[in-house]
């Protein structure tokens, strides 16, 4: 043996299981070698027994758990500096950003989901609608504290009532594509693009909601419909649109649950523009697309800790913690680009605007992809 273990070893790392090849990519070995220089596994022959597995196991979860402690205390105290130490070499401290930004954003959007506080707006959907004369039968046998509250409470019904009648208007319409669907579907096709597929998406609706249609194979049996992919794109639109109306915070649920999966779509275009706004700088795209991980880990560290805040002490404290987010990426931009305060600024306004005008279009992207597949 050329150079003997200066340490002793202590479970399947013991010197008498070491190898002089390795199990899994073959490279030779050294018996000093406790794990392979080629592909990093343990160089160790002992078969796995069920303490082993699990200390390798639980010692994995403390190596990443100190990973995730050190890219805390980087992100929260030293504003820019994690992302210069990542991309000059010093990542094994630190957790992937890319793994890191997923891993915060589906706590987060989970957090919002299981609240719970969107499922309550299906009761606002149309399967929960209920009569407004009922209401009107009810509101005698109700003892109010003053004739000011019960003139309120009957002010409420007449704009209900209102609601309702514009409900009837548009049974009535539906009424009307229902009492010939064939012919009024033949009359649709005459109009022009944009209004003829709008008028189509207004006819299965009509059919889905009054007519027990189900799928659009049934519907063009029906109505004696081509089966073409306008036709199937209005009815698949369609029938989204009436779930939507049926059930909206089950909707907002499963649009929260795509969330961030939509944030990783959205951060590399923002990162061209950083790119464009610090083009004179020696970063690569890459470095800036570093830079935004690691800014916006920091911005769903601080609403998880706003939520938690909100949830447990019934205050409202989001615009709290976005100022300090924009305090801190003020901060983060100096520390890295290394510029100083008016360009930073400038830049900072400008990217800012940027982030803002492409986060509203990443978002009607995201609605408008849900509906579709909802």
């Amino acid at each position: 043996m050329k150079n003997p273990p200066t340490t002793r070893t202590t479970g399947r790392y013991k010197l008498q299981y070491r190898g002089v090849e390795c199990l899994n990519c073959g490279h030779p070995l050294d018996l000093s070698d406790k794990y392979c220089p080629n592909c990093s596994q343990a160089n160790s022959t002992k078969k796995l027994s069920l303490l082993d597995f699990f200390e390798e196991y639980f010692t994995n979860i403390l190596s990443y758990d100190s990973k995730i402690l050190q890219t805390l205390t980087a992100l929260l105290l030293r504003p820019g500096k994690i992302t210069r130490d990542y991309i000059a070499g010093k990542r094994l401290s630190y957790t992937n950003p890319f793994r890191f930004l997923l891993s915060l954003a589906i706590i987060y959007f989970l957090l919002i989901s299981i609240s719970g506080e969107f499922e309550n707006l299906n009761k606002f959907g149309s399967e929960n609608k209920e009569s407004i004369f009922n209401f009107q039968k009810q509101i005698n046998n109700i003892e109010f504290d003053s004739e000011e509250e019960k003139k309120q409470a009957l002010a409420a019904i007449d704009s209900l009532k209102k609601q309702q009648y514009i409900g009837n208007k548009i049974n009535n319409k539906d009424s009307i594509i229902l009492s010939n669907p064939v012919l009024h579907f033949k009359n649709i096709n005459n109009d022009g693009v944009t209004e003829r597929f709008f008028n189509k998406i207004q006819f299965f609706n009509a059919a889905i909601k009054n007519d027990t249609i189900f799928s659009f194979t049934e519907s063009v049996a029906k109505y004696d419909l081509a089966n073409s992919t306008e036709n199937e794109m209005a009815y698949n639109l369609s029938n989204s649109l009436v779930e939507i109306e049926k059930r909206p915070g089950t909707f907002v649920n499963t649009l929260i649950s795509k969330s961030p999966f939509a944030t990783f779509f959205f951060l590399p275009f923002f990162s061209l523009f950083i790119w464009l706004a610090y083009i004179r700088k020696k970063h690569t795209y890459t470095d800036h697309l570093i830079f935004s991980f690691h800014n916006q880990s920091l911005l769903f560290i601080l609403l998880i800790v706003s939520y938690l805040v909100n949830a447990i002490f019934n205050f409202s404290s989001e615009g709290i913690f976005i100022l300090i987010f924009a305090l801190y990426l003020y901060k983060a931009m100096r520390n890295f680009y290394q510029q100083g305060r008016f360009k930073t600024i400038v830049k900072y306004v400008f990217l800012n605007s940027v982030f803002i005008i492409l986060g509203i279009i990443a978002i009607t992207i995201l609605i408008a992809a849900s509906v579709f597949t909802y």
